[in-house]
């Protein structure tokens, strides 16, 4: 593991924002599932990522990467794909990404044979009992270590009425449409509670439509899958991720101008959300010829709900925290079981520096402060709290370390390299 020491500086510039990860994961598996060679350009080769690329090749699909790798460089995969999957590993490891894990098991559950999914650090009891239900219910043998990984699967998921709740997390939901299409008869997914996340779903079926694939969405209450699609092959570019971005978003904000290139402002992710609750916190963004672009402002506390933006907490505890007035997050209950319990994480680590902030059982109440002191704070082997104390930083009289800074490599690995790209100062060793 490393550790960054940080001498607090204003950050200013243009950022290349690194492809979304939610989109990478979904375009890989949709290549993976059409017949013949697609090709998907602008994709960063993080842990998570490699984690949907190796699973997709233990289900004997052809993944290859077309360009020398080069740290911070996107490259194109090359993917053969192949609709009737079989196991040719049986293991598979999901590393830490849940992502991973909850979109290949019902993919893996269709081969009819045996396969175990294994993981790391808090995957390992990340909650499956959303597919646990369904296993029971169609006499599909698994078997789990007290509820934990690693999980072996024995069976066929087949066709018909699947109840999910919408609460607890999306990709359940999106784990079934990517397979549900290839059955031979038609299936529903009626969600039996209020839809939260609900962009990532969105983002799922704006994917499935690009490899030809369509789903009925019923308000959020049902989606109708007909059988018998087939996935087109096609080339595909990822567009930049809102939830890396908004990083950069708040740096610009209680620091200096600073421009996000590369994203889509028509994007379907829910993390899109960050340019509204930035808004109604008084920053005031535009849209420029280049990017989306933010400068420093005097900010307001609000109420944030994020039940359709869980992973913006982190980074927007920061700007609560340095935002007049009180900040209240609410609605984020399930950031209690993501890699690390998040609201406890970046309570804890923030109050290290100086912050005021209060856990709730659903959020954080957060009351705003003029600037941050300083001091040591872990990332919790969690990519978005490392990053969060990253920007902390900036407005902290003293130096600010990070241990465990090395969890950016989970979903952006070059993360340190644009924050000296744009005037940060950081000293970075191993710690032990």
């Amino acid at each position: 593991m490393k550790l960054v020491q940080i001498t607090p500086t204003i950050l200013k510039g243009k950022v290349m924002i690194p492809p979304s990860k939610s989109v990478s994961h979904r375009a890989v598996i949709s290549a993976s599932l059409a017949e013949g060679i697609s090709r998907i350009s602008n994709v960063i080769l993080s842990e998570d990522i490699m984690s949907t690329m190796d699973g997709m090749e233990s289900l004997g699909v052809s993944v290859e990467v077309l360009d020398s790798v080069e740290e911070s460089k996107p490259v194109t995969l090359e993917i053969q794909g192949n609709p009737n999957l079989k196991i040719v590993n049986e293991t598979i490891n999901c590393r830490e990404s849940g992502s991973t894990l909850r979109f290949l098991i019902p993919l893996a559950g269709s081969t009819g044979s045996e396969v175990t999914f294994t993981g790391q650090g808090k995957l390992v009891e990340r909650p499956l009992d959303a597919y646990y239900e369904v296993f029971k219910e169609q006499g599909i043998y698994y078997k789990n270590n007290k509820g934990f990984l690693p999980l072996t699967v024995r069976g066929s998921i087949k066709p018909g009425t699947f109840k999910l709740k919408g609460n607890v997390s999306s990709q359940f939901i999106t784990g079934l449409m990517f397979i549900l299409p290839l059955l031979e008869v038609d299936s529903k997914i009626i969600i039996t509670t209020e839809m939260e996340s609900k962009g990532y779903v969105d983002l799922t079926m704006d994917v499935l439509a690009q490899f030809g694939v369509t789903i009925q969405n019923n308000n959020y209450k049902e989606f109708s899958v007909k059988g018998n699609q087939q996935y087109s092959n096609r080339d595909y570019k990822i567009e930049g991720d809102y939830s890396q971005a908004a990083f950069w978003m708040v740096a610009g904000t209680i620091g200096d101008t600073i421009t996000s290139l590369g994203l889509n402002s028509n994007s379907l992710q829910g993390d899109k959300a960050i340019l509204e609750i930035m808004r109604a916190m008084g920053v005031d963004w535009r849209i420029t010829s280049e990017g989306i672009e933010t400068k420093r402002a005097r900010t307001k506390g609000t109420i944030i709900d994020a039940s359709q933006c869980p992973d913006l907490v982190p980074i927007l505890a920061v700007l609560g925290a340095l935002s007049e007035g009180t900040t209240k997050i609410i609605n984020a209950e399930r950031l209690r079981i993501k890699e690390s319990d998040r609201l406890k994480a970046i309570s804890t680590e923030l109050n290290k520096l100086g912050a005021k902030i209060r856990e709730l059982d659903d959020g954080l109440l957060i009351e705003g402060v003029q600037e941050l002191t300083g001091g040591i704070v872990d990332s919790w082997n969690d990519h978005r709290i490392a990053m969060a104390m990253a920007i902390a930083s900036l407005r902290c009289t003293g130096s600010v370390t990070v241990t465990g800074s090395d969890a950016v490599n989970k979903s952006y690995p070059h993360f340190w390299k644009d924050f000296i790209g744009l005037g940060g100062k950081i000293d970075e060793r191993n710690m032990g």
